[in-house]
């Protein structure tokens, strides 16, 4: 250990060395540092800050009560890698070429470029998912892919390492490891991405054992029967009560099972399931009995998956206060898309309603007005001007997204936007969502599956569930009509802004190359400690 830490140190001083320790110095001094922690699929509404009925996050709601909670923040592609790629790029996915599950061009211009060279020292730690190295990071250490979430393998230069553990917890000591050993003399940007709490949500013992008894409100619309929006929901597949599969729901397999009859078991859908009862009786669930006790297995483990992020997120923050790191350092907390918990019937994202629309962004630093609640749309494009403002470094025209600055200073300028475009690609692909695009107003939601040629309109104002689309239900009244032309209109204005000239439109269009892979097979064998493993981000 103390080896792999002197060696460390060498390289780290001949790193700033390198940079310049004047320069390194005056930025230091005038620049503040930058946190940006990440987590996969975290539903904006299984934050206590932003009123969750179903569970409590004592330490992601610290950076709202010393912060900034964005109450309108919403992503412009529900889905991980394209989310991804919008927050290195700041632009929409037609721009930055990753529009489904395809390999991101680490050649291009990032966020991470930009801070590197204006004297940042920048980390990239945890779940990457954009199919090539990263770019722009003094050092990184990634999951290849999704990553498992216990004993993960880890990826570095030209090698992969492996480190005991749970996922969450290992990802957020390798975290603190890279502030411990971070050049003293450089500001600092650092992208801590959580794996956590995507599927196959595989909690700590300690958080599952918290969650395992524990019973979860059922949402108003899990028994959603999509009465007025029959084009796309009706033939989803992502639904609690029919596409949850054995591997989801922790079912125990036959010991004889092997390989592939393995697997088949465990993806397959149950529609009927026996469970012990409290007496050590056997009872065989069906129908609506089975749909409630899905969804409990379901919310059981994503919850516990979320507590863990939420223990670490505090273990960070206590390390920033430990070192007196807070008092310089903005740290931001969001998340790649939103997530169904059971809303509408579903779990996953992809889908434009408002549960999958939404993702948390929460802001505390010096200058952020504790307890504030800025209401404007914001919007995942705005990531990466926001982290150059912060650095005090100019924003290039190819990003799309603008500043938070002013908005975390309380003001907003009177041309912000008052509308959000979206738009999702991924059709044929998981879980069978069309395609779709569509904008969304302070009060209305137009949605547009443009392979279906079929619209969904909704009053978010009257119905903040979407289960009545007018298009529907009052098609020929003239004020709906006039408000489904307006909201057209503003589609169109949009597209023309953002310069979406229904580029990937066609699958046939898609880059090719996978966010899974392919990555170099070279195995460092024998690496167990967060220690040794950030040293290996750096050592020849």
């Amino acid at each position: 250990m103390k080896r792999h830490s002197a060696v460390f140190g060498l390289v780290i001083a001949c790193v700033v060395a390198s940079l310049g320790s004047a320069i390194a110095a005056e930025t230091s001094a005038t620049k503040p540092n930058i946190l940006f922690i990440f987590s996969d699929d975290h539903a904006q509404h299984a934050i206590s800050a932003y009123g969750s009925k179903v569970n409590e996050t004592p330490n992601i709601d610290r950076l709202a009560a010393g912060g900034a909670r964005f109450l309108n923040s919403f992503v412009t592609n529900s889905i991980c890698t394209p989310s991804r790629a919008t927050l290195m790029t700041g632009q929409y996915s037609h721009l930055n070429g990753v529009p489904v599950f395809n390999r991101f061009d680490g050649s291009r211009d990032n966020v991470a470029k930009h801070l590197q060279a204006g004297g940042y020292h920048t980390g990239m730690i945890g779940k990457w998912h954009l199919g090539s190295d990263p770019t722009g990071f003094d050092r990184w250490i990634v999951l290849p892919g999704q990553g498992a979430y216990w004993n993960p393998t880890f990826l570095v230069p030209g090698r992969k390492l492996t480190i005991d553990g749970h996922c969450t917890d290992v990802t957020a000591d390798l975290g603190i490891e890279w502030l411990k050993t971070r050049p003293q003399d450089q500001p600092f940007f650092l992208m801590l991405h959580q794996k956590a709490p995507h599927r196959a949500w595989e909690p700590d013992e300690r958080n599952k054992a918290i969650f395992k008894d524990k019973t979860v409100p059922e949402p108003d619309t899990l028994w959603d029967d999509y009465y007025t929006r029959e084009a796309a929901l009706p033939e989803n597949q992502q639904t609690v009560a029919k596409d949850l599969t054995r591997r989801d729901l922790k079912l125990e397999p036959p010991a004889a099972l092997k390989g592939p009859m393995l697997a088949q078991w465990l993806n397959t859908k149950p529609m009927e399931i026996e469970v012990v009862q409290p007496d050590g009786g056997k009872k065989t669930l069906t129908g609506k009995e089975l749909v409630k006790w899905k969804y409990q297995r379901y919310m059981q483990d994503y919850l516990a998956c979320v507590q863990g992020v939420d223990d670490n997120v505090g273990k960070v923050l206590d390390y920033l206060d430990e070192a007196g790191l807070s008092k310089n350092t903005i740290v931001f907390y969001s998340a790649d898309n939103g997530w169904y918990l059971g809303d509408l019937g579903l779990y996953d994202k992809r889908f434009m309603y408002e549960p999958g629309l939404r993702v948390p962004l929460l802001v505390r630093g010096p200058g952020i007005e504790a307890g504030s609640t800025p209401e404007p749309f914001v919007a995942n494009i705005d990531l990466a001007p926001t982290f150059l403002d912060l650095a005090g470094l100019p924003i290039p025209d190819s990003m799309q997204g603008r500043s938070l600055v002013p908005l975390l200073k309380g003001e907003t300028p009177d041309d912000w936007r008052t509308s959000i475009y979206y738009r999702y690609y991924h059709d044929p692909g998981h879980h069978n969502t069309a395609a779709h695009l569509g904008v969304r107003t302070d009060t209305h939601k137009l949605i547009y599956y443009w392979k279906k040629d079929a619209y969904e309109m909704f009053d978010l104002t009257a119905d903040p569930t979407e289960q009545r689309n007018l298009l529907h239900t009052e098609a020929n009244d003239p004020a709906v009509l006039a408000k489904f032309n307006e909201l057209k209109q503003e589609i169109s204005r949009l597209q023309k802004e953002y310069k979406d000239e229904d580029q990937y439109a066609d699958s046939s269009e898609w880059p090719a190359g996978s966010a899974d892979g392919p990555f170099n097979d070279k195995r460092l064998v024998g690496v167990k400690t967060v220690s040794e493993a950030i040293a290996a981000t750096v050592e020849p």
